[in-house]
């Protein structure tokens, strides 16, 4: 069996599941008329946009998960980021994970200078009245249960827009969210 693998920037408001029991969720086959058995490697939250890869392949999908390959974000927290917190989530923090607390491993972060230049999100974060926010990059290597937004929280700034840019060396490139693209193969370098 050939199988197949796609790209795709993940719009807001979608789950990362293509069946679900919840009524009135979007899901990833309202975007694309994937084939049977695609399944997304990784998950996404319905507030999260950005790089999402798909693949019929289980073999595939595992390698991509594992812990060697790194995944990048851009988090729009609510405040100006310091450098303080940035230096605690590079050494790892405490999360809750399950009920239970969970160490994150050390990472990569730093403040971006300027914001991202992103389409537009379908719902709007919040205006200026609400305070300032600034823009940060975090790249782990694994990836707990919504693991960005919970360590931005656990150094006092609240995630409030969460875009994933990499994959290994896979680039979200100027896709317009809901875009779909067929690759022969992942480079995960």
């Amino acid at each position: 069996m050939q199988h197949r693998h796609f790209i795709l920037h993940k719009p807001y408001g979608y789950i990362s599941q293509f069946v679900s029991d919840k009524k009135k969720k979007k899901l990833l086959g309202e975007l694309h008329e994937f084939p049977a058995g695609t399944m997304a490697i990784g998950r996404l939250d319905e507030a999260s946009e950005g790089l999402l890869l798909l693949t019929t392949d289980g073999k595939t999908s595992e390698l991509v998960r594992g812990k060697h390959v790194e995944k990048e974000y851009y988090a729009q927290v609510d405040g100006l980021i310091t450098e303080e917190a940035i230096a605690q989530m590079q050494e790892g923090v405490a999360i809750g994970l399950y009920g239970e607390q969970y160490g994150t491993r050390p990472c990569t972060a730093f403040r971006l200078d300027t914001a991202p230049d992103f389409p537009e999100r379908s719902r709007r974060i919040r205006d200026d009245r609400h305070g300032p926010t600034s823009w940060v990059s975090i790249t782990i290597s694994e990836g707990k249960n919504r693991q960005v937004r919970k360590m931005t929280a656990a150094v006092g700034f609240p995630t409030l827009r969460l875009v994933r840019v990499r994959i290994g060396n896979m680039q979200l490139e100027a896709f317009v969210p809901g875009t779909v693209t067929e690759v022969e193969n992942f480079d995960l370098g």
